[in-house]
């Protein structure tokens, strides 16, 4: 099972890594909305490797059954292994590129609140805290976790859902080839 939480979840890492890394350095981030859509569609496309291990589990190791239980398990812990490589892409990407995230998000939020007409003191109580968020996003300690929480949520839904789905036998069933049903 460890095989297979690796393998799967090795995979899913590198569909959502390889592209983070690639648009990071790239300088071909696309920011705001369609940024977010185009980030949480890469990550499901990812972490539909969930799905696929859950039902090979179930079709091929397990003869059609499982419970969910033990599909959410393995999961979550392939959720848990494509996290850590998203983590680790995004830690790469910043490293190679220069890239200092946090403060370039501060400074476009700070403008977005000037934009909207905020000023005196509540601009000055923004910028305080935007930049308390800066400082502390350049602490890995700090910046790690906030990361992994980008995808994991992601994991966590497409293992409910795939556990849900598979735990019914009747859901995508095996299908037995010809020489199957001759025997």
């Amino acid at each position: 099972m460890l095989s297979t939480i690796l393998k799967y979840g090795t995979i899913g890492g590198l569909i959502v890594g390889v592209p983070l890394f690639a648009m990071t350095v790239g300088k071909l981030m696309v920011h705001g909305v369609p940024g977010m859509v185009i980030g949480y569609l890469i990550m499901l496309i990812a972490l539909s490797t969930v799905f696929v291990a859950i039902k090979r589990r179930r079709d091929v190791e397990l003869g059609g059954v499982i419970r969910f239980w033990p599909a959410l398990g393995l999961g979550l812990a392939i959720s848990i292994v494509a996290g850590i490589f998203y983590v680790l892409a995004w830690e790469a990407a910043l490293a190679v590129s220069g890239l200092d995230f946090g403060g370039a998000y501060v400074d476009a939020l700070i403008e977005q609140q000037k934009a909207a007409g905020v000023t005196g003191e509540a601009l000055a109580k923004f910028t305080a805290e935007m930049r308390q968020f800066a400082a502390d996003y350049a602490n890995p300690l700090y910046r790690l976790p906030m990361t992994f929480t980008e995808i994991f949520p992601v994991g966590v839904l497409v293992s409910l859902v795939s556990a849900g789905l598979l735990c019914n036998r009747r859901f995508l069933p095996v299908r037995r080839g010809p020489q199957a049903a001759a025997a």
